[in-house]
């Protein structure tokens, strides 16, 4: 009973700050986007040379965590995964709210917004660009039938509720009262055969993004063909942390399967922490290990310039090392493996920045940065408090859509629904 109500204690805390950081978020991301509408790009540090800053990280930061929670979910769901069959529901959820935060972020880089649906219109299918738009709206798609499907037989059993649960659930429920067993089989098989045909969607779009920079021949640091890995295994890190986050935090009933489930996940995203740091000391060591080529000038400004802090404590600190003794010698203990998927999912943006921005910085000729001298002609970037509160936005944006979701829908079994702390 004691531990139970300091778990109780502790779960209150973790609400109190999360609505503290929600509306310190809300505040600022008005404003925000109330200067990006009304002023456009003015205030951003971006300019004609380092084109790409904090909102195209941001973009692939959320692609990754949609990308990661989804494979979660197929995992349950292809492969009949039982240990963490109760996370499906979930996982889906959270991989449409973060691809939305992701398109939101990238919507706001756009110079004009409102042009967005001409790739809709005049698609270009010799651009990976126009490949990824397409790939996105279809996985969308799926992703949206297969979370309906796997929520309808939930929803068909609530709509006697009352309230705006039971308007939702006969909304979505497409039925007159609960399903038969013959109609909850299709559900499961229609959901099977969604999630089978997403696995390549999800591997081919988050892979497309990691190729959309690996193309660019220009770019020596982006031109390897082992970016379109690196992204994939990113998207797993960063979207397993964050659903073993998620559930530490809002799934805490401390029953037996509880922290089993929670122990598996935190095995999983260790063993790929793991392969994600070996490739990247392969991404590092090998351009490093003479000193020649053209993207060791980069690497080492990422290593051992100006924001060597970026790299060395935030990334590899607080975002591996931390997490990584939180997993090895804590994995039997539910805060500790929540607070190392906190760790993981929330520094792995400066993973993205160090993708992006270094790839950005170097002229492409000798001497080009002090040939024209202009506030936007620079090869330095940092990002502006206005870009930040852009994506402060994102951000609320996204915890406000979870928590509605969280409310409204079944998103969590019955059984274990009642003894979850907090929102619902």
């Amino acid at each position: 009973m004691q531990n139970e109500g300091v778990r109780s204690l502790g779960v209150r805390v973790f609400q109190a700050l999360v609505i503290v950081a929600w509306v310190i978020f809300a505040v600022l991301g008005i404003q925000g986007i109330a200067e990006r509408l009304w002023y456009g790009h003015h205030a951003a540090n971006y300019g004609s040379y380092v084109v790409w800053g904090l909102w195209v990280s941001a973009y692939i930061y959320f692609i990754g965590l949609s990308a990661g929670a989804f494979l979660l979910s197929s995992l349950i769901y292809v492969f009949d995964f039982k240990q963490l069959e109760n996370l499906g529901r979930l996982s889906l959820f959270v991989a449409i709210v973060t691809l939305f935060m992701a398109l939101l972020s990238i919507w706001f880089d756009l110079g004009r917004m409102e042009r967005f649906y001409n790739v809709f219109l005049h698609p270009n299918f010799t651009s990976m660009m126009a490949w990824m738009v397409w790939l996105y709206s279809i996985y969308t798609v799926i992703m949206i039938l297969e979370l309906w499907f796997s929520l309808r037989p939930e929803l068909a059993r609530m709509q006697s509720a009352a309230g705006i649960k039971g308007i939702v659930a006969r909304a979505l429920a497409f039925s007159r009262g609960p399903l038969s067993p013959e109609q909850e089989k299709r559900c499961l098989h229609y959901l099977r055969v969604l999630a089978i045909t997403g696995v390549p969607l999800a591997i081919t779009f988050h892979g497309g993004v990691g190729a959309l920079f690996s193309t660019l021949a220009a770019r020596p640091f982006w031109h390897t063909p082992l970016m379109p890995i690196l992204f994939l295994t990113g998207a797993l890190v960063s979207g397993g942390a964050l659903m073993t986050f998620i559930v530490s935090a809002f799934w805490k009933n401390g029953d037996a399967e509880y922290r089993e489930m929670l122990r598996l996940l935190g095995k999983v995203v260790l063993g790929l922490l793991i392969f994600d740091v070996v490739l990247e000391w392969a991404e590092y060591s090998i351009p490093m290990w003479y000193g020649v080529g053209h993207e060791v000038d980069l690497l080492n400004k990422v290593l051992f310039g100006e924001f060597w802090w970026v790299f060395w404590i935030i990334h590899l600190g607080l975002g591996t090392l931390i997490p990584l003794l939180l997993l090895v010698f804590g994995g039997d203990r539910p805060a500790a493996v929540g607070l190392a998927g906190l760790l993981i999912a929330v520094t792995f943006m400066t993973v993205r920045l160090n993708i992006v921005i270094p790839g950005l910085i170097m002229p492409h000729l000798r001497g080009l940065e002090s040939a024209y001298v202009h506030p936007r002609l620079v090869f330095h970037y940092v990002p502006s408090f206005f870009e930040w509160k852009v994506t402060f936005f994102v951000v609320a944006v996204g915890i406000t859509l979870f928590f509605i979701g969280y409310w409204l829908l079944p998103l969590i079994p019955v059984k274990d629904k009642e003894s979850l702390h907090g929102v619902a």
